[in-house]
């Protein structure tokens, strides 16, 4: 990964503003319906038709002619990073929409509501996918393996299914922030100029506390009751989750765990029921289908983040902060701030925080480097409010799956996100001990 920043455009707040509108029309249309009781509020107004005006802005605002214009869209949407977060959202799809049919999910399910006390099924689960991202050292391929076990989980433990969607996200954004295979992590310190043993010892003193507390507070919000043993009566049709799940600890590819998980639920389903190979196919490609709101729009984000940092909307949001930086009264305090900012500045505009690192990190480091800030602090800092925007953000990848695997809002997910939340106050607390 190159650590060279490919922003050349001039600054331009202009830039951002079709950001600023999609966020309005998504947000705002269904703030606005909900305030009126219609029910399934934000759902009302399709989010890849709602960053359509988007995109349209971003390409009259361009400078460039019309035909370049649309090429910078399609190389965006083209994106190494949005292809491969688009092959797994059809992967998680067909996984989920197979090992459905085939009862695997169920028997999942009993076993682990069989297996762990009621009072620890939310922090369980927030441990658990905390574990496993750690291993792969993706959010994205966590997400896919967990969340599916997860709902079932919390539909029959009676558990507010947004609560379990923020474990479950909330412990996918800690292992990926900690682990030292995660994109975010090479980006981070590669663009820093340090060991990742010295960005883990950082992030560690973080992440750990912020850890902690999320796990109180999601000990405190689970409500389930006492469940009476439940029976597994297809145990074979388990062995598909047991095998994907252990394949994320090992870290193994989060495509060929997906992969295999589907090839195993569609097998183990044929041997243990009347499941024909048409069945099998019919059903991935029902998985397939049921993630085409999260495809378009990651797509469309893709193309619409190329068109704004082609158009200095990241420069300018560069600029801005390290001007601030440079005038304020206590340099080291400040150039730390300067960082966690830049950093989730770029998230926002682009919701990849992987890409958000490597567009941010020649600008960090030299911010760093002026103020005497170590490479090992700033790769920490780059990847934490990285991993607190990228898990806040009702657009980012991992919203997006979860509330599709869970049949939510995204708003809905990312509002029980508590992870990310505590991390942001146990980091600038730190920042604030060590100014």
């Amino acid at each position: 990964m190159s650590s060279k920043n490919p922003v050349e455009a001039p600054a331009s707040a202009l830039a951002l503003t079709p950001i600023v509108l999609f966020l309005s029309l998504f947000i705002g249309v269904g703030s606005y319906l909900h305030w009126q009781g219609v029910e399934f509020a934000f759902y009302q107004l399709p989010a890849p038709i709602a960053i359509i005006p988007a995109v349209v802005l971003a390409l009259v605002l361009s400078k460039d002619k019309l035909n370049h214009s649309i090429e910078q869209l399609v190389g965006g949407m083209a994106n190494h990073n949005i292809i491969t977060m688009c092959i797994i959202y059809l992967l998680a799809g067909a996984f989920s929409s197979v090992a459905k049919a085939s009862g695997g999910a169920e028997a999942v399910v009993a076993l682990a509501l069989n297996g762990v006390p009621s009072w620890f099924l939310l922090p369980g689960i927030f441990i658990v996918s905390g574990l496993i991202a750690t291993a792969m050292g993706t959010s994205m391929g966590t997400i896919a393996a967990v969340a599916p076990i997860a709902l079932g989980i919390a539909q029959a433990a009676n558990i507010d299914p947004v609560f379990m969607a923020g474990a479950v996200l909330g412990g996918a954004m800690f292992g990926d922030n900690l682990s030292i295979i995660s994109d975010t992590t090479i980006a981070a310190t590669r663009t820093q100029g340090c060991a990742m043993k010295d960005k883990f010892k950082q992030n560690l003193g973080i992440a750990i506390p912020a850890a902690l507390i999320t796990i109180a507070l999601l000990f405190i919000a689970n409500d389930s009751a006492p469940i009476e043993p439940l029976t597994v009566e297809q145990p074979l049709s388990a062995l598909p989750y047991l095998i994907i799940l252990l394949m994320a600890v090992v870290g193994v590819n989060v495509f060929v765990v997906l992969f295999s998980g589907i090839i195993l639920a569609g097998v183990t389903a044929m041997l243990s029921s009347e499941y024909s190979t048409l069945s099998f196919a019919n059903d991935v490609y029902t998985g397939f289908t049921g993630m085409q709101e999260i495809f378009l729009l990651s797509l469309f984000i893709g193309g619409l983040s190329a068109l704004m940092r082609h158009q200095g909307g990241l420069n300018f949001i560069q600029q801005r902060v390290n001007r601030w930086v440079n005038q304020a009264s206590y340099k080291s305090f400040s150039a730390q701030i300067g960082i966690a900012l830049i950093t989730a500045l770029s998230n926002l505009a682009v919701a990849n925080n992987t890409v958000a690192i490597l567009l941010a990190g020649d600008i960090t480091k030299q911010l760093a480097q002026q103020n005497n800030i170590s490479a090992a602090r700033s790769a920490s800092l780059m990847d934490i409010f990285a991993c607190v925007i990228q898990g806040l953000i009702p657009y980012g990848a991992q919203a997006l799956l979860l509330g599709s695997l869970f049949a939510l809002s995204p708003l809905m997910v990312v509002s029980s996100a508590w992870y990310p939340m505590v991390l942001a106050v146990v980091a600038l607390v730190v920042m604030l001990k060590r100014k």
